[in-house]
């Protein structure tokens, strides 16, 4: 086929020289420009995602550059939306649920009644004496954590979440500043996508009645969409059952009315590896929590139970089959990625390793070979020489002996003999 271009072979002075060097100095420079190459691979995958959307607005004759601003304007507005009416939510109950646990471990000005937590620690206290475990006394030592929860540690919890909120205003503002330079990197990846792709191709030609190179990776990272969904609707769906049951049963009134928006919830956060299943659960803990601590209690233990079985059997097994990769690999990206570059390293561990996998498959069906080595000088083999049996010594008779005793000790034939 004309364009397929013959097999690949590395020269051995590359292997023996070139290779070393190469991977010493890409290492120093990958370990010296780790953050910029790190925003660099984040916005090619996101241009790879985003371009089959553009690709198919020019379809229709709209130009690329129209193309790309109506995809990232449409995002935009999609994101921000969705960020306003979950933080309008979360503040309204983040709100509600700080009164009521106030309430429950405080008491008003002139308020002579006991407080909630009070009450608790009584029915505890005559749940322990009416089943025979008397000697257990909680009531002074409960009542004393009160105390201090409600007076001395106020101040001391005030000043870590001042401490914490400066934090996260200096996070913030790095993490903004990065998402800008992400945004702008991706735009000119995208504007020059075409242009880019036509070089691959032209570079490396795809094989005969095949994909070529920035296709294939485009398809590689739209499974993993698709598998990031499909785990978002597996783990929202049994956060949202779970929710459902636990307020059938009781033990949080109200929250089968609010299961369809906590399994919602679940599964949005879900896209984000690691912090995704604890941003999940915030909603649902401090719903809670305004009802009674002791709810509270059931939901965590609802989430940690959906986390492991997510952690240990859905991740791997979903995105697996998603990407066509081992088990094994993907929980080795993701603890990679995070060990190497925290949350952000473990949100495009999977996509990168999707889009290596295929580059990997595509030049394998090139045949890059490494130049063979030249065979070894052949070692001579040393004849020993026949001796004979010194007298007294056994022969062994089985042994098969040389071609030429057996011609000089032939007899003649008939023939011969007559003559």
């Amino acid at each position: 086929m004309p364009g397929w271009a013959p097999k690949i072979e590395i020269p051995r002075w590359i292997q023996l020289v070139g290779l070393p060097v190469g991977i010493v100095l890409a290492w120093t420079l990958a370990g010296a420009l780790r953050h910029v190459l790190f925003l660099f691979l984040v916005a090619a995958i996101v241009a790879l995602l985003l371009n089959p959307l553009v690709r198919g607005l020019g379809r229709v004759w709209i130009p690329r550059g129209f193309a790309v601003a109506i995809v990232y304007l449409a995002f935009a507005a999609a994101t921000g939306m969705a960020v306003l009416a979950i933080a309008t939510v979360v503040v309204d109950q983040t709100n509600s649920a700080s009164k009521r646990v106030s309430n429950y471990f405080t008491k008003e000005p002139g308020q002579t009644a006991p407080t909630g937590a009070e009450e608790d620690i009584d029915r505890l206290q005559h749940w322990l004496d009416t089943h025979r475990l008397e000697r257990v006394q909680i009531k002074k030592q409960a009542q004393r954590a009160v105390d201090n929860v409600g007076s001395q540690d106020a101040t001391r919890w005030t000043q870590r979440a001042i401490s914490w909120a400066e934090g996260a205003a200096v996070s913030t503002i790095e993490f903004l500043f990065n998402l800008v330079l992400v945004v702008v990197i991706s735009i000119y990846m995208l504007l020059d996508m075409q242009r880019f792709s036509r070089w691959i191709d032209r570079r490396f030609p795809p094989p005969p009645n095949g994909m070529p190179l920035i296709p294939r990776i485009e398809h590689a990272l739209a499974s993993y969409v698709k598998g990031q969904l499909l785990l978002s609707l597996i783990i929202g769906t049994s956060a949202g059952v779970g929710m459902w049951l636990l307020g059938s049963f009781g033990l949080v009134p109200g929250a089968d009315k609010y299961a369809v928006l906590f399994g919602s919830w679940v599964a949005l956060t879900e896209l984000i590896p690691y912090l995704g299943p604890w941003l999940g659960a915030v909603p649902a803990v401090v719903y809670a929590l305004s009802i009674h601590p002791f709810s509270a209690l059931w939901v965590v233990a609802l989430f940690l139970f959906i986390h492991q079985i997510e952690g240990h059997i859905v991740v791997p097994n979903v995105m697996g089959n998603a990407l066509r990769l081992h088990p094994l690999i993907v929980i080795l990206a993701l603890l990679g990625g995070g060990e190497l570059y925290g949350l952000p390293g473990a949100l495009v561990a999977l996509p990168l390793a999707a889009a290596l996998r295929t580059t990997w498959e595509f030049f394998a069906e090139r045949g890059v070979d490494l130049e063979p080595w030249p065979a070894g000088t052949p070692v001579p083999v040393i004849e020993e020489e026949l001796v004979a049996p010194p007298d007294g010594a056994t022969v062994n008779e089985d042994a098969v002996p040389p071609p030429a005793a057996e011609e000089e000790h032939a007899p003649e034939p008939p023939a011969a003999a007559a003559r």
